[in-house]
């Protein structure tokens, strides 16, 4: 879907990559060897997307810094277009709120760092049905073309999900509202 928007793969990871997750910031090198693209590719993409006012830098010793520039007006709508890019759309709609209790769910493995993979990992805390989640799972994964992995919490096990969270890098996707 993306692919067909936006020409150029290098600037569809760094979109993906510093806005999935906009605290994640990155300096040249570090995304060469991630991408395993040649550092001047990156290098174009990054100047562009800076000049658009898309990500800002700072310079920290010998490496300038990149993240995703959250005062852009646009900064929102390329958020949610980079989440449904994903999928994380559609797990939210086909299968939190349809789960029962659910408190919190959270990205977490390469995504939750902004890096493109065929696994999107997941930790939820709630007390689910577990059956209809794995029905749930089953069919999302085939609407998204991603597999899901998750890791399910039961609020009495709130320690351990802390702790959980606290070791991996973590993105909030969904909470409870709470009402009252």
């Amino acid at each position: 879907m993306l692919e067909s928007l936006i020409s150029s793969r290098t600037r569809i990871r760094l979109l993906l990559k510093f806005f999935l997750n906009s605290e994640v910031r990155s300096y040249l090198r570090e995304l060469e060897s991630e991408f395993g693209t040649s550092s001047n590719a990156i290098r174009v993409e990054l100047n562009r997307m800076e000049r658009a006012g898309l990500l800002e830098s700072t310079v920290e010793g010998n490496r300038r810094y990149y993240r995703a520039n959250r005062r852009h007006p646009l900064f929102g709508d390329i958020q949610r277009i980079i989440r449904k890019y994903i999928g994380l759309d559609q797990i939210t709609e086909q299968i939190i709120r349809r789960l029962g209790n659910v408190e919190e769910v959270y990205l977490t493995g390469d995504f939750a760092r902004g890096k493109d993979a065929p696994t999107i990992d997941i930790a939820i805390l709630g007390d689910i049905r577990v059956d209809y989640f794995l029905r749930l799972v089953a069919k999302a994964e085939k609407l998204i073309r991603r597999k899901i992995r998750y890791v399910l919490y039961t609020p009495d096990e709130l320690g351990a999900f802390r702790n959980y969270l606290s070791k991996e890098t973590a993105l909030l996707i969904w909470k409870r509202e709470q009402t009252g």
